[in-house]
């Protein structure tokens, strides 16, 4: 299975058939198991073997299905599949992290990411570097000898910022720090992350695996050792683990998704060109225009699935917005139907004023998640909703 594509890999593998032989992957909707004896019950609470299941929160055939067919696609050992994203982005931190501990970080992160790191971490004696993710020189001067992390989303959320996976991770592995990658806009059909450094690797599955607005979840990737030795124990005692049935949907999602992905990156890409070429102001990693395009394309190979544009200002933000068709206003990314958020009033609403303005998050700026609509009428919608400003 190493070997295989990743087109394969996300139809085929961690299948566990049960004895009625199914084709599509069984829901095990079950909370807990029975033991043949209570010596066999305490032998697997003692230690659990590999197709050994205690209680849904520990674990569940459906639910490891899916946690072993995206570490087969992300080529990490293993994986723990959570209840959402941010239920991934804490657990990662949490578990790992403890009082006295030093954090640098990027600051371009999503809202939910920021109140983590800025108002959760100090409550509990963890201190956090804030750095502009795309200077090397910067993360270089605020990771120290004791160090114990450092976090990024290797493409930023709205601005699109890349961050340099490779350069970051030497620089923090030079001290034994762990670098923590909240990989969402990469997409797992992209990335490469723990190929060119990453310790942990977080997704959003509620975004592009899922693709279809149907389900909150979240996986966090890495070593076995860190997976099952500091992130399960973490999880399973704090319950955020995923459900059955969520992950039986994303299983289905896993077999569609780079299909889809590469779809809407190529739709993305075409939307940004046009955007562009008629005088808007457009933020997209796979155009010449972006400041990391060099980057992005070495990194991924792709731009991605979403791009920013920025209309001026509030006022114009909203009626443009106002006078879409086909893009739907919400907050969600990566989904089948194409999205547009204002960031700076919704996902970013929290944030000062100053803080958005270091960010680029500007009264104007509209992100838009493309989907899987035909490309000239995307085009098409969003020349006319920008006319209506």
């Amino acid at each position: 299975m190493t070997n295989w594509d990743k087109r394969t890999k996300a139809v085929h593998a961690g299948i566990r058939r049960s004895a009625y032989g199914e084709v599509s992957e069984a829901i095990f909707l079950t909370q807990g198991f029975v033991y043949d004896s209570a010596e066999a019950a305490e032998a697997r609470f003692i230690e659990a073997g590999e197709d050994e299941f205690i209680y849904a929160r520990y674990g569940n055939p459906t639910v490891r299905m899916f946690e072993e067919r995206i570490a087969a696609l992300e080529g990490a050992e293993d994986a723990f599949a959570t209840a959402s994203g941010m239920a991934a982005v804490n657990g990662a931190l949490m578990s790992l992290l403890k009082a006295g501990d030093h954090v640098v970080s990027s600051r371009a992160l999503f809202g939910s990411c920021l109140y983590i790191l800025e108002d959760l971490c100090p409550r509990f004696g963890i201190e956090v570097s804030f750095v502009d993710g795309t200077d090397l020189a910067a993360w270089e001067a605020a990771i120290r000898p004791d160090t114990a992390a450092v976090f990024f989303e290797s493409v930023s959320n709205p601005t699109l910022q890349v961050i340099d996976i490779e350069a970051v991770s030497a620089l923090a592995h030079a001290v034994s720090a762990v670098v923590i990658c909240d990989n969402v806009f990469a997409t797992p059909a992209f990335s490469r992350a723990i190929e060119q450094g990453a310790d942990v690797v977080i997704y959003s599955a509620t975004k592009h695996i899922d693709g279809q607005g149907r389900a909150l979840g979240g996986v966090i990737l890495g070593t076995r050792e860190a997976i099952r030795k500091t992130v399960e124990p973490y999880m399973k005692h704090t319950g955020g683990s995923m459900s059955p049935f969520t992950a039986w949907m994303l299983l289905k999602g896993l077999e569609t998704m780079e299909l889809r992905v590469r779809a809407q990156a190529d739709t993305a890409l075409a939307l940004a060109r046009a955007l562009e070429a008629d005088g808007v102001r457009v933020i997209y990693p796979g155009l010449a225009s972006h400041p990391q395009q060099a980057l992005a394309m070495a990194q991924t190979g792709s731009g991605g699935t979403v791009l920013s544009i920025d209309t001026g200002s509030r006022g114009a933000a909203f009626r443009f917005l106002n006078a879409l068709k086909i893009f739907t206003i919400s907050n969600n990314l990566g989904d089948a139907k194409s999205i547009a958020t204002h960031p700076a009033t919704t996902t970013h609403q929290r944030l000062p004023d100053d803080q958005k303005a270091v960010l680029g998050i500007t009264p104007g700026l509209v992100r838009l998640s493309i989907g899987l609509e035909a490309s000239d009428d995307l085009l098409g919608d969003l020349r006319q909703a920008l006319a209506a400003r």
